[in-house]
């Protein structure tokens, strides 16, 4: 089966807000979301990620608009669904001050029939079945990264509360995952390696702890599980010293890669320093943790370096009451780590498990 279908196929089991929360746990189903966007190449993210929102929240027409700092305006970076050409070229659903105002204010607005509101009226051209539509602030902390316009109701209905209930749950992973991609997109490349490792492609410490603290600011305030790792290449002094520093830096590229195929959508993979990595995982457990620890484990022990087999050793910390902030959580999974060093490496171990 190809991504795309197996994205299509988690799609067809996700139609309603009712059906969206029927499952035990509110976090399960911020990693089922993450499941279906996770492996979207570069080329299609945008579209796939257009159709996976407008299948959630039951939407004919999707648009996503950025907010850029240069020119201080929303720009139209993707959409879908009646009459996305236009959405492309003009967003003419809301006027561009209405947009900015929702996006500063971080409150999101949802009207029931546009034509008996003060908004402009949709186009003819898009033949909507529904008047209802929704705009939707997206912010991770304080970074104002843009707005969802959410319009035509498949079923010709009116958006209510249920449907904001659905987009307050899913939004902060939608958030990160939009940033991220956002951040691909920017157009100076001096932009972009200020937040992005240049030898491995992966996210730098810059971005990975500025991030950590958003998510952990989030987790005081709802309560939000949250999980961050941190990751030692093991002997990897040996490794330079025997086949040469170039060598080392090609092994760490190789492992880099391997973190990317093995974290999900949301995660932040990024390189911490030297040969210690760091995976910063939003809305999960320390048991999700684990699992995910032990797969990049195990990937990295049965891939194949040019010079010789590399494993690594891995620490867990997860936000607790009373580690709950950046340098805690770093400072925990860094225990971790040397514990998993201590006990002969290529392992895992878990901070809240230590003795």
């Amino acid at each position: 089966m190809t991504n795309q279908s197996k994205k299509k196929s988690a799609l067809e089991t996700v139609h309603s807000p009712e059906e969206f929360f029927q499952d035990d746990s509110l976090t399960s189903q911020l990693q089922k979301f993450s499941e279906i966007v996770r492996d979207v190449d570069a080329d299609d993210f945008w579209s796939c990620l257009m159709q996976t929102i407008a299948e959630v929240i039951r939407a004919g027409s999707v648009s996503l608009l950025v907010f850029d700092e240069k020119t201080d305006k929303l720009i139209v970076v993707a959409a879908t669904g009646e009459g996305c050409n236009i959405l492309k070229s003009e967003d003419e659903l809301l006027g561009e001050s209405v947009q900015q105002k929702i996006l500063l204010n971080g409150e999101p607005l949802i009207v029931k029939n546009i034509e008996e509101s003060v908004y402009n009226a949709a186009s003819r051209e898009r033949n909507y079945k529904s008047n209802s539509f929704i705009c939707y602030p997206i912010i991770i902390g304080n970074r104002r990264i843009g707005v969802f316009n959410i319009a035509d109701r498949i079923d010709g209905g009116v958006y209510d509360k249920s449907d904001l209930e659905l987009l307050d749950a899913i939004m902060p992973l939608l958030a990160v995952i939009i940033d991220r991609a956002v951040l691909k997109k920017k157009a100076s490349e001096f932009e972009r390696l200020s937040l992005v490792d240049d030898l491995t492609g992966l996210l730098n410490r810059r971005y990975l702890e500025q991030r950590l603290a958003e998510e952990i600011e989030r987790s005081n305030r709802y309560g939000f599980p949250l999980s961050f790792m941190m990751i030692d290449v093991d002997d990897f002094k040996s490794y330079n010293d025997n086949f040469s520093h170039p060598a080392g830096d090609n092994a760490l590229q190789i492992i880099g890669k391997s973190l990317k195929q093995t974290t999900r959508g949301a995660d932040v993979a990024a390189r911490y320093g030297g040969d210690e990595f760091s995976v910063l995982l939003p809305q999960t457990t320390t048991d999700e943790a684990e699992i995910i620890a032990r797969r990049i484990r195990k990937k990295i022990e049965e891939t194949e370096f040019p010079q010789r087999k590399i494993t690594i050793s891995v620490g867990i910390a997860s936000y607790t009451q009373l580690i709950c902030t950046t340098q805690k959580i770093i400072a925990a999974a860094d225990a971790a780590l040397y514990e998993a060093k201590r006990k002969g490496r290529n392992n895992v171990q878990v901070y809240e498990k230590l003795k």
